[in-house]
């Protein structure tokens, strides 16, 4: 995550908290005296504790030496983040509310009152039940979404190649084994010519790393099953264990390598990368330049969009990638869509060209922070490539 974006949210979160903490506080002087208010006021300051250590669990469970279980950490966090998130909304839906009930009611007329207050209430249930239906529908409402791309150049022998992308699983409490073989299940229908993995296989240290690759060897495609690594298999120490399973269940994981496939007569040149992290933008894909192989069409798998124009420049015609979860949580406004994405990267989800060059961001299969999916659904991407 963007530390700009993470400070951003550890601010509007801790001023959420702060405006219910007060009123609370002023409720429970208001309604309670003597031994009642103090424990009233000792319940407070003790919830805020617990907010306080669950939200540092959601960053600390990233940790590879967490001196306890990381689903356990990522649990407790992702619950918190999820009250915070909730609470934000609709303590921001209860102030504008405020705002528009003060000039609509009439106090001679109780019975628009009720009506206001009843609207009141329905909105401020909104933003819970919009969490509970995307953590427990739509977070596993997994769609197949086929994109064609147009590219110049393209040779006749890779018009029509169809490239199955899957990204972001994160095999964790967040997601079970068998829903991920319900995905794969899904793929095995697809028949495409090549797939590829975009990293992001688990979310923390203790992830079941090789469930996930026990799944994933089960793709099948023309060409086999590649792949890159994400930030997560680095924040998980998992790198290398992800790239001797993956390696022996049939699955490179390329890592500052490529891989020419032959299609009839024409050459797809595959190359991938590890996370490029947002830190060191200055030297994204320093020596990707060389996995370029000019006579053939380019392709790149890399974890983070962002590396996109570098890759353009160096020549790659096609890049795919993940990292964002599309938004993870999206919502529309006036045409505009927003979500914490948008907050550190420019490419959020869809097909982004520069010049003759592509690049495909994919909204992945799982989750990470809350446990939930809200205007951006899991997808399963089938790319075919078409000549301009």
């Amino acid at each position: 995550m963007n530390p700009t974006f993470d400070f951003i949210l550890m601010a509007v979160f801790s001023l959420v908290e702060w405006r219910i903490t007060m009123r609370l506080w002023r409720l429970a002087g208001r309604r309670s005296t003597g031994r009642q208010l103090t424990a009233a006021r000792a319940a407070i300051v003790l919830f805020n504790v617990l907010v306080v250590l669950g939200y540092s669990l959601s960053f600390v469970a990233m940790m590879p030496h967490l001196p306890m279980n990381a689903g356990l950490a990522m649990s407790i966090g992702a619950v918190t983040m999820a009250y915070l998130a909730s609470a934000t909304v609709v303590l921001v839906i209860r102030q504008a509310w405020s705002l528009v009930s003060r000039r609509l009611d009439a106090p001679v007329n109780p019975a628009r009152r009720r009506a206001l207050s009843a609207a009141g209430n329905l909105l401020i249930a909104a933003p819970f039940a919009a969490m509970g239906y995307g953590a427990l529908i739509e977070r596993t409402d997994f769609r197949l979404r086929e994109i064609e791309i147009a590219l110049p150049g393209l040779s006749a022998d890779l018009d029509g190649l169809r490239i199955l992308q899957l990204s972001d699983i994160h095999l964790s409490a967040f997601l079970s084994e068998a829903e991920l073989a319900r995905v794969i299940d899904a793929c095995r229908q697809l028949h495409p010519h090549l797939a590829v993995v975009t990293g992001d296989l688990i979310s923390a240290r203790g992830d079941p790393l090789d469930a996930c690759i026990r799944q994933l060897a089960r793709l099948r495609s023309d060409a086999g099953t590649f792949g890159c690594m994400g930030n997560h298999e680095h924040v998980a120490g998992a790198e290398k264990h992800a790239a001797e399973a993956g390696a022996r269940a049939g699955i490179p994981f390329l890592r500052s390598q490529n891989r020419a496939l032959r299609f009839g007569g024409s050459t797809l040149n595959l190359a991938g990368v590890d996370y490029q992290p947002t830190s060191h933008a200055a030297h994204y894909l320093r020596g990707a330049e060389r996995l370029v192989a000019p006579a053939a069409f380019n392709v790149l798998l890399s974890h983070n969009p962002d590396v996109f124009p570098v890759a353009a420049r160096q020549g790659y015609n096609l890049m795919l990638a993940g990292h964002t979860h599309g938004g993870q949580v999206t919502v529309e406004i006036f045409d505009q869509t927003l979500n914490p994405a948008r907050f550190f990267t420019r490419y959020v989800y869809g097909l982004y060209r520069l010049g003759a060059a592509a690049t495909y961001v994919t909204r992945g299969i799982g989750t990470i922070g809350i446990p939930a999916r809200i205007g951006a659904p899991p997808e399963i991407s089938l790319i075919r490539l078409r000549k301009a």
